[in-house]
């Protein structure tokens, strides 16, 4: 006598026949009483399943079959496709993108099952795997459950008959006892008409889809002719042969007599089984072993989501480590309601919703069961399944979990912290040169891009910087793709200026999980990193990293804000004390060079002017001890009071005076001014008469025509030193063609090594090649000759002005 049992059933190749190949084995195997396999067998009918609906597309047949005879017994699980011409790769030398359901193709057939092939045959290509009960176990058949007296009365077996497109065929007597409509009401309607269905979790199907199953069992609620909805159990075949002639087959009984149609549930085994150890031991990167046992949980469960939590924060708080299913893009630490460091024994929460909201809205879950990672009675995670609809799990599963749990914390927790030190060396290597990357950079938007192009792709497969400036104003500074041809997409798709905070801001929906990431520093916020990843959750590593990585960069960029405002101060008060343009000069050609010594300042101790008084010009040229906002005081005050005394007809003399006395009354220790003050008078033969004074200031040059170069001022005493000092004038005429150059001591004493640049006159010999140049290229010139003069910068304030006579002078009106 032939004692195999076969069960078999149908499904078209959609993304939703894993889901019911999962529900169809563990039903099978609950029938047959083989619970203590059904982990290890749902687990492998979903990968078979998933293969062949991403390598065929077609329609699917899944068989169960049992033989107890065979020795040892053994159970196999077929899956045929309609493809033959498409066949399974072999684990060894897989494409890394082959089935990113799993991430693993048909690699956990070789380790669940005890044997696994491919046969092929004219029509289909058929993948199963083989099962071989221990110890010759063999099925146990259920003892049928007694019905209760007062139930026998109201059991009524409704059997409905439809045509392949839904419509009622035939209608029993007994399904009209149990809904209230006869024959004639129903038969020609379709059974949809009667039928108030609703899905549940994301991959529900609907109800046409529904019907298009080859064997089908579950809740449902149908109408009573009455109005009311009356919950039923289904039991849905639907016939093979021709397509005209298909039928479907409903069985119909009220829901308290469910077990009629279906054995009851037994417990899981308390044991995984043996291949929960099999699989731990296997040599693999520890965020798949978390990943493998997220979808083992889930798998075994029948979940919409199960996840690994790990302890962070010295254990007292748990977050994300790996998830598998329909899970949310979960980052960090969880709310610690449910999970705690003392809770030492597994927990079944049938309505989430109702306990702990604000876990609830981070799982997206009403149903939830845990069970604790234990190591030396510490509590260092917890695996976790949820669904989204409440009540639906029990505390049988709990059990079931909490093995899993035990068997898996150990070696869970010695990957971690194997797995922890390499992850702190990367990290320190990580920040080491993300700090060396960012150091010394002060532009807002120079951080923006350097930020996301430290994380993509390291870490995301898109990464977008916006920056809040100090109004509260936020934009969208800088994104990058790791393919760089999607950079102008990306922009498009996000919210250029956020009319929401970050954390409530709308992202696209694509592919990506998308996360945010505040900018904070001494409690102001600078924006927010937002980041595309195609892994559904971030383990508490990264998120630990990416946290570390935003402190810094909002550290730089409050460093940069600072430097925006000292430099705003700085230009501020360079309008204040340069001149804002040089008054035009007709017959005259100027030009001018500033450069203060400090990197990013605006203003030094050096100064320069140029204006007009009268029927003549004046200009300036001074040097304060010093440099920096320190001699920028004084550089204003000097400016100033040479500009107003020159309009008030003072003569160079008289201004070298007072501001000689004006700076003694400063009482500034150590603050002295080299100047250097001169009129041009218009002459009627052309030219200028210049009338000039030099108080401690280095003498001005006055190129001849002929190219000849001579010094035309003697150095007196620097003002600020001595109050009784006296200062007098000295003239000369500046020719057409001629050209005066006017320098402060960070030209002449420009230093390479032991060397100035002045030493043998070398200012003198750099201008006598300039005859014939413009006061512009002049001025470039000894500029370009300053700055090549040594490779390290100028530790002194820069500052020249050049005069050429270039005409007759007109007179000044």
């Amino acid at each position: 006598m032939d004692t195999t049992r076969v069960s078999s059933t149908a499904f078209d190749g959609t993304p939703h026949a894993p889901a019911h190949a999962r529900k169809f084995v563990r039903q099978v195997l609950g029938e047959w009483r083989l619970n203590h396999l059904a982990e290890d067998a749902v687990l492998l009918a979903s990968e078979l399943v998933t293969n062949a609906v991403v390598h065929a597309g077609t329609g699917i047949e899944l068989t169960c079959r049992l033989d107890v005879d065979a020795d040892p017994a053994k159970l196999e699980i077929e899956v045929d496709d309609h493809h033959p011409t498409r066949t399974i790769l072999a684990e060894e030398g897989m494409p890394t993108d082959t089935l990113r359901t799993s991430g693993r193709g048909l690699a956990l057939a070789g380790l669940l099952a005890d044997a696994w092939g491919v046969t092929y045959t004219k029509t289909a290509k058929r993948v199963w795997v083989r099962m071989e009960l221990a110890d010759g176990c063999e099925p146990v058949e259920a003892p049928p459950p007694p019905v209760p007296a007062k139930l026998a009365d109201s059991l009524h077996v409704g059997v409905v008959v439809c045509d392949r497109d839904g419509v009622v065929r035939s209608w029993n007597s007994e399904a009209e006892h149990l809904l209230g409509w006869r024959p004639e009401q129903v038969v020609g309607t379709e059974l949809e008409r009667i039928v108030a269905w609703r899905g549940h979790g994301p991959y529900a199907l609907s109800f046409a889809d529904t019907l298009g199953l080859g064997r089908w069992r579950g809740e449902a609620r149908m109408r009573h002719v009455d109005g009311r909805l009356v919950p039923v159990y289904v039991s849905h075949l639907r016939t093979k042969g021709r397509l005209q002639e298909r039928r479907l087959i409903w069985m119909v009984v009220g829901n308290e007599h469910r077990y009629v149609l279906t054995p009851p549930p037994v417990p899981l085994r308390r044991e995984a089984g043996r291949r929960v150890k099999d699989l731990l031991d296997q040599e693999m990167p520890f965020a798949e072993l978390l990943g493998t046992i997220a979808q083992m949980v889930q798998v075994s469960s029948g979940g919409d989501a199960a996840y690994v939590l790990l302890a962070a924060d010295g254990g007292n708080r748990f977050g994300v480590a790996a998830g598998a299913g329909a899970t949310a893009g979960l980052v960090g630490v969880l709310a610690t309601g449910v999970f705690g460091a003392d809770a030492t024994t597994p927990t079944m929460i049938e309505d989430l919703l109702a306990r702990d909201v604000e876990l609830a809205q981070q799982l997206r879950a009403r149903s939830l069961a845990c069970a604790p990672l234990l190591v030396t009675g510490e509590v260092t995670g917890y695996l976790v399944v949820t669904a989204a609809q409440p009540g639906l799990f029990d505390e049988e599963l709990t059990v079931s979990l909490q093995h899993i749990a035990d068997q898996v914390a150990m070696p869970v927790q010695r990957e971690r912290l194997a797995e922890q030190d390499r992850a702190h060396r990367g990290r320190l290597s990580f920040l080491a040169e993300a700090g060396e990357l960012l150091a010394g950079v002060h532009d807002e938007e120079l951080i923006a891009a350097l930020t996301a192009q430290l994380v993509v792709p390291k870490i995301a497969t898109w990464a977008a910087v916006y920056l809040t400036d100090l109004t509260g104003m936020t934009r969208l500074a800088h994104v990058w793709h790791r393919e760089e041809r999607h950079n102008a997409t990306l922009r498009k798709s996000l919210p250029t200026i956020p009319r929401a905070t970050l954390n409530e801001a709308s992202w696209p929906v694509g592919p990506e999980t998308v996360l945010s990431f505040p900018l904070v520093t001494q409690g102001r916020s600078h924006g927010a990193l937002v980041i595309g990843r195609a892994e559904p959750t971030l383990p508490l590593e990264l998120a630990d990293l990416l946290s570390d990585l935003c402190r810094l960069v909002a550290l730089h960029l409050h460093t940069a804000m600072l430097y925006a405002k000292q430099a705003t101060t700085s230009r501020v008060l360079q309008r204040s004390l340069l001149p804002m343009r040089v008054a035009p000069m007709p017959g005259l050609e100027s030009a001018v060079v500033y450069e203060p010594a400090e990197e990013g300042a605006d203003v030094g101790g050096d100064f320069y002017d140029l204006f007009t008084v009268a029927d003549h010009w004046c200009f300036a040229l001074g040097d304060v001890c010093g440099s920096g906002p320190e001699a920028a005081a004084i550089t204003g005050l000097a400016r100033h009071a040479v500009r107003l005394l020159a309009k008030e007809r003072y003569t160079v003399a008289d201004i070298f005076d007072r501001l000689n006395q004006a700076l003694l009354e400063e009482d500034e220790e150590g603050r002295f001014l080299s100047l250097l003050c001169g009129e041009l008078t218009p002459l009627p033969q052309g030219g200028a008469l210049c009338t000039i004074a030099s108080a401690g200031h280095p003498p001005p040059l006055l190129l001849r025509a002929n190219g000849l170069v001579e010094p035309v001022a003697s150095p007196q005493l620097l003002l600020g030193v001595d109050s009784g000092a006296r200062f007098y004038v000295e003239q000369f005429e500046l020719a057409p063609e001629e050209l005066l150059l006017c320098v402060t001591d960070g030209v002449t004493e420009r230093r390479n090594g032991g060397r100035l640049l002045d030493d043998g006159d070398g200012l003198s010999t750099l201008l006598s090649g300039c005859a014939g140049l413009s006061a512009h290229a002049v001025a470039e010139r000894v500029r370009h000759a300053v700055e090549s003069f040594a490779a390290e910068p100028s530790q002194d304030d820069v500052a020249l002005l050049v005069i050429k006579a270039s005409a007759a002078l007109r007179a000044v009106r």
